[in-house]
């Protein structure tokens, strides 16, 4: 008894040392916050600008991870920078869970190169070493919330380009294991875009 009764400070000190389990995002505190963002994300995440990605219905896991990346320098980007310098990590995932629930609007596609771009996303380029997209990005571009593989069905082309390019230079780098570098930089100009293409106008299912 007597030792138990002198261990019981010890326990309750490692356990004090312990993480924290993360906590639930709460959707209705992030929909007050993302009055910040809707200048450029639009009021329900679903941007105008196609150079502005499309955040609506898009993994919150996944939203919250790329939050994370922009505040730690991970992911570089002066203006999500500095939106996200003030913002703790449960702010993060309220704007993640308010994002996650909304819809995603519907994008189209350019069909003279959507052809080309729908080889791609479901075969690859096997000759250039390139993956389908789709294993990792699902048949209809919903992606894997579990393996952090974003949503990217109906996301504007342009920005879907830009990302796909920027992984090709290295601009950006906050890819797990170089898996979007490795696979952009086998893929031509052309290539990016008639997938980006494809994809914008895909329906996630």
């Amino acid at each position: 008894m007597n030792y138990m009764r002198a261990s019981l400070p010890m326990v309750l000190s490692l356990a004090l040392l312990l993480p924290l389990p993360a906590q639930a995002g709460d959707p209705a505190r992030g929909q007050e916050l993302s009055q910040a963002c809707a200048a450029c994300h639009g009021a329900d995440g679903n941007s105008v600008n196609p150079e502005w990605p499309k955040i609506a219905g898009q993994h919150a896991d996944y939203i919250h991870k790329q939050l994370m990346d922009y505040k730690s320098g991970r992911r570089e980007d002066a203006l999500m920078a500095g939106q996200v310098a003030n913002l703790d990590e449960q702010d993060m995932r309220d704007l993640a869970a308010f994002y996650a629930r909304q819809e995603m609007s519907t994008g189209t596609a350019d069909e003279t190169v959507a052809e080309r771009g729908e080889r791609i996303y479901r075969g690859g380029i096997p000759t250039a070493g390139v993956a389908a997209c789709s294993a990792c990005h699902g048949a209809s571009g919903k992606g894997n919330p579990a393996a952090m593989f974003p949503r990217v069905a109906g996301q504007h082309a342009q920005y879907n380009a830009d990302q796909v390019h920027a992984f090709r230079s290295g601009a950006r780098a906050n890819d797990n294991g170089r898996m979007m570098r490795n696979l952009a930089a086998r893929m031509s100009d052309e290539d990016i875009r008639a997938v980006a293409e494809y994809m914008a106008g895909l329906r996630a299912q």
